[in-house]
């Protein structure tokens, strides 16, 4: 069936109902997250096989932020511009290019670097671009069927699936497979051909706005509920928390299990990622539950289960034995998930309807600090021999308590007067922000 929008500028082609076409861009979504989160079970190999120091091969980890944080903010911003389809198309090519400079460079810094970089900016734009494209994708006319939420969930889906594959494979293929630095990044390279196939086919959802209609691209990118003080003192104290605790789940304490694994450290690397990945995912069916537009309820929760985390990690980083870091990775992996879902649903309701992108990507781009997280702990590591990974976890366990101290006494501070309802995300762990700026009009916010 074919069905024609009243206003014609907000499609490029008459809308033909579907309920498969969310799944061509999705899998632009899942390739991008598996080039994003492969490298993870890796870390081990490039400090044993190819002579990295612990800060360097951190520092590879880190270095894909540089790369998701401007696509994160400039994606939305130029995809309402431009249509979803000429932003998003790049993507799957940056991340097999990533890839292919991630194989062919295992012994050089500067080419790992450069394709951690690249394979951050696709997975900045598959968040940024391909979650408003699959949240267009599944609502009427494209799919008249989906239920509400239905995108959120479905975009949820596809990177969950594409970060926590992308570990367990490369994982399991550095460890037992040949060409334990080749081989994963060739297999990611197919996947992302045919997902770059399937990106074609599918429907653009907005046309690129005409030239005489555009405001100045600065102005596009202003986001004024980044200076709502509800966002400074209860979220982003909250934000770097997220990867934080994803970080220490499934890079700082696999690192020093390494020699404890029974001689499988990269495929217990591999495991680690995903037992925090799939708690992390799991537990936002309880954040739904638990949040509330009248307190800061939610994110006091995650805050109570990011102290246990570091609390738990300490445990671990101690006895350095298998079963305490899989519990330590379930109950960081908990605390990712509910700082993220909590996070998010604070934004909704302080975001007006011209910047719920933009404040969105804001706090992904806070939360993705929180890779920095094992750099800074092999650094002082390496400097300071008296600083050791429990003391470090320590004080992490302070800095948590901190925090919830602070939103407990935020608990009822500069809440909202109204909430933002508009299409809830529903409570994913992995959603990027599922509104795009709606300032086609020229409009000041």
């Amino acid at each position: 069936m074919t069905v024609v929008r009243d206003n014609p500028a907000d499609t490029a082609v008459e809308p033909v109902s579907s309920p498969r076409h969310w799944m061509l861009v999705a899998a632009t979504m899942f390739a991008v997250a598996w080039g994003g989160n492969e490298f993870t079970p890796l870390l081990g190999m490039y400090r044993t096989d190819h002579g990295f120091s612990a800060v360097t091969v951190d520092l590879f980890l880190f270095a894909y932020v540089l790369g998701i944080v401007p696509a994160l903010l400039l994606g939305g911003p130029l995809s309402d511009r431009l249509g979803r389809r000429p932003i998003l198309l790049p993507a799957p090519v940056l991340t097999i290019v990533g890839s292919m400079l991630l194989a062919f460079g295992s012994d050089s810094a500067a080419l790992l670097i450069v394709g951690r970089i690249l394979c951050g900016v696709a997975l900045g734009l598959g968040m940024a671009v391909g979650g408003s494209w699959v949240k267009e994708l599944s609502t009427a006319p494209w799919d008249p069927a989906a239920t509400d939420g239905a995108g959120a969930r479905r975009a949820a889906m596809s990177l969950t699936g594409g970060f926590g594959l992308g570990a367990g494979v490369a994982g399991v293929l550095a460890q037992w497979a040949p060409l334990p630095s080749v081989l994963s990044y060739a297999v990611h390279g197919a996947i992302a051909i045919a997902a770059a196939v399937a990106l074609w086919r599918a429907p653009e959802t907005r046309t690129a706005q005409p030239v005489s209609e555009r405001v100045s691209l600065v102005r596009d990118l202003a986001i004024p509920s980044a200076s709502h003080k509800r966002f400074l003192f209860v979220i982003a104290p909250l934000a770097p928390w997220v990867f934080g605790t994803a970080a220490a789940a499934y890079a700082v304490l696999p690192s020093l299990m390494s020699g404890h694994t029974g001689g499988l450290p990269l495929a217990f690397s591999a495991l680690m990622c995903m037992v925090g990945l799939g708690a992390g995912f799991a537990i936002q069916a309880l954040g739904r539950k638990i949040d509330t537009p009248r307190n800061a309820r939610a994110v006091v929760v995650s805050l109570v289960f990011v102290l246990a985390g570091m609390v738990a990690a300490v445990v671990a980083a101690s006895a350095l034995t298998v079963p305490l870091a899989l519990v330590a990775a379930v109950v960081l992996g908990c605390g990712y998930g509910m700082a993220m879902v909590s996070g998010l649903q604070e934004i909704q309701r302080i975001a007006g309807p011209d910047d719920l992108a933009g404040l969105t990507a804001v706090f992904y781009s806070l939360t993705y600090l929180g890779f920095g997280t094992p750099v800074v702990m092999a650094y002082l590591s390496e400097t300071f021999p008296a600083v050791t990974y429990p003391r470090m976890f320590v004080f992490g366990a302070v800095a948590a308590a901190g925090c919830l101290a602070l939103a407990l006494t935020k608990w009822r501070s500069y809440l909202p007067n109204s909430e933002v309802t508009a299409d809830h995300i529903g409570g994913s762990v992995f959603s990027p922000s599922q509104e795009s700026h709606s300032r086609r009009s020229g409009s000041s916010v």
